[in-house]
């Protein structure tokens, strides 16, 4: 059980990181796409800097009305309230030092997806145990009240077992 809490935890934590970012979109961005694709971006390294500071409220403030939260090897998390319970157990459980990638930003109305990847270090607090981490992330992002909010969000790692 513990080990499968360490999992969980360690795979949340993992998904997190900021801002070597390029944009690839199908068809060339006009002003406003490029204007929202630096708001998302922008979003995105909030989101890295809230992990690193292990801050629950600056987490969900980034999280849309109807949020979604798949963590690798656990069930979905659904609704805000579940959400926040997710992050609240994961800096419980450890300390993220992670940085992400922007691989690539698509928007399309009041939707978009970012691809990232993240590295970094994560200590487990329980016994100042330190390892590296690596994801790839999907974001779905919704644009709520003029902002640009995480509505679904996904990751895996990038490091094989060892």
């Amino acid at each position: 059980m513990a080990r499968a809490m360490w999992v969980l935890v360690m795979t949340v934590l993992c998904s997190c990181s900021t801002t070597t970012m390029s944009t690839k979109a199908s068809t060339a961005p006009g002003v406003k796409d490029v204007m929202e694709i630096d708001e998302i971006k922008e979003a995105l390294a909030r989101y890295e800097q809230a992990l690193n500071a292990s801050d629950v409220d600056a987490v969900l403030a980034l999280y849309g009305r109807e949020p979604v939260f798949m963590p690798q090897h656990a069930p979905a998390m659904i609704g805000r309230d579940a959400v926040r319970r997710a992050y609240e157990q994961v800096f419980a459980t450890i300390r993220l030092d992670v940085r992400f990638a922007v691989h690539e930003v698509e928007v399309r109305g009041d939707r978009a997806w970012a691809r990232t990847s993240s590295a970094g270090r994560t200590t487990l607090l329980a016994s100042g145990e330190h390892s590296d981490e690596g994801n790839n992330e999907l974001f779905v992002l919704i644009e709520e009240d003029g902002h640009w909010r995480i509505h679904r969000y996904l990751f895996a790692t990038n490091q094989p077992p060892r």
